[in-house]
């Protein structure tokens, strides 16, 4: 019988052992107490496995605050490996994640605990289909091959009316950007309803691909009710859209992959809201895991941080990151990282040394809008430095052989 394997970093009071006994009782057929109808022949069935413990240290005060009765240390840290039927869940992913991530972050057993990878059966791939576009279908929509797509962000991020939108989507057409997207604050407001953004967006993005023969991708956010959703996803489609944005852990996964099952658009995933996840080093969820449910969910693109961001993530977990998105999954399922925060070209040469990889969406706000030439510029430079990425040379190298890229490096080097 296939098996769902969850990886787990935890910290207990008690031996290890013993935690991981309990979160495998409590996350399948177990209770605190025997009752009727708790067969072995059930348990056997049904019962969560403990595969695997490794310990790795002992601390004298808590990661985080623990339940009555365990508030006294040590505190043991360990890796652990939890194993259930795939019978218990099936093929719903609501239930699976509320099987690997559910009230065992309530368990008093533990003061600390994270997950960090999931394992799933092959036999998903059957029952969902993934991204319908991934890094080969957004390369093609937007005609880039050989390098990272490079991307915007509509800034402010409330207050344009959708004119103003449009004639700053008009510049950005000009300077050769290859992909737009909104800000994920705003969706409609007062003065920028989604369906007239559309309107006036995609009139500039359709003149321009008549007249050059190069289609922006601009990812609408349509994140909303689900009713909501579905009517602004069917104006997008009309209206000759490439891209629906939306905030993953706002709208929740039966949202997303409702959206990711129409499988017309590409899905860029937002994860606004992944400090809330991800921030302590002992709470919640590694990137590992959280991608490869958005993956079978149906999204195309997903944030990954960027290099020397202005976030709180280093750099070793954005490489994991994009690692993560690029590692193959259930033989296919291609996800592309859309790399952001604070980046100009002055990231490249460290993120491609790091990664080896140019299948990125790299995206910058002012590392564009504000160079010293202007957009045009902004969106050259950034070629430019990942072309100097590719061919090895240092940001001071690439500034001496390439102009624009040069004039970026004297404008934020020092930032």
């Amino acid at each position: 019988m296939e098996r769902i394997v969850a990886r787990y970093y935890i910290e207990t009071p008690l031996q290890p052992e013993a935690a991981a006994a309990i979160l495998a009782g409590e996350q399948s057929s177990g209770t605190f107490v025997a009752v009727p109808g708790e067969t072995e022949e059930l348990k056997a069935r049904f019962a969560a496995r403990v595969e695997s413990v490794k310990h790795l240290e002992t601390v004298d005060i808590p990661a985080i605050p623990g339940g009555a009765g365990f508030q006294k240390g040590p505190f043991h840290r360990a890796a652990i490996e939890i194993s259930w039927s795939i019978e218990n869940c099936g093929y719903n992913l609501p239930v699976l994640i509320s099987t690997v991530q559910g009230n065992l972050y309530e368990l008093s057993a533990f003061t600390g605990l994270k997950l960090m990878d999931l394992e799933i059966p092959a036999s998903f791939a059957q029952h969902f289909a993934g991204p319908a576009f991934g890094i080969e279908g957004c390369r093609r929509l937007t005609g880039v091959q050989g390098r990272p797509l490079i991307g915007t962000i509509i800034k402010p991020s409330i207050g344009m009316t959708p004119r103003q939108t449009a004639e700053l989507v008009q510049t950005l057409a000009g300077a050769g950007i290859d992909f737009i997207k909104d800000d994920e604050l705003l969706s409609a407001a007062a003065n920028s309803s989604f369906e007239d953004r559309v309107t006036a967006v995609m009139k500039v993005i359709n003149d321009h691909a008549d007249k050059t023969g190069k289609k922006i991708m601009y990812a609408f956010n349509l994140s909303a009710e689900m009713d909501t959703m579905l009517r602004r996803y069917e104006t997008l489609v009309k209206a000759g859209a490439t891209c629906a944005m939306v905030s993953l852990n706002s709208v929740g996964l039966s949202g997303v992959k409702k959206l990711g099952d129409l499988r017309t658009l590409p899905i860029h995933g937002h994860r606004n809201g992944w400090g809330m996840l991800n921030r302590h080093p002992l709470l919640g969820i590694e990137f590992p895991a959280y991608q490869k449910i958005w993956r079978l969910a149906g999204v195309d693109q997903i944030h990954v941080n960027g290099i020397q961001n202005k976030f709180w993530e280093s750099d070793d977990s954005v490489v994991r990151s994009i690692e993560a998105c690029l590692t193959p999954f259930l033989g296919g399922y291609s996800i592309l990282p859309v790399v952001s925060s604070g980046q100009w070209g002055g990231q490249a040469p460290e993120t491609y040394r790091r990664t080896r990889t140019v299948d990125l969406l790299y995206m910058a706000g002012g590392g564009i809008m504000a160079h010293p030439d202007g957009p045009a510029g902004g969106v050259t430079a950034l070629r430019e430095a990942w072309q100097a990425a590719v061919e090895g040379l240092s940001v001071e190298e690439g500034a001496k052989k390439f102009p624009a890229f040069g004039k970026s490096v004297q404008k934020f080097g020092s930032k």
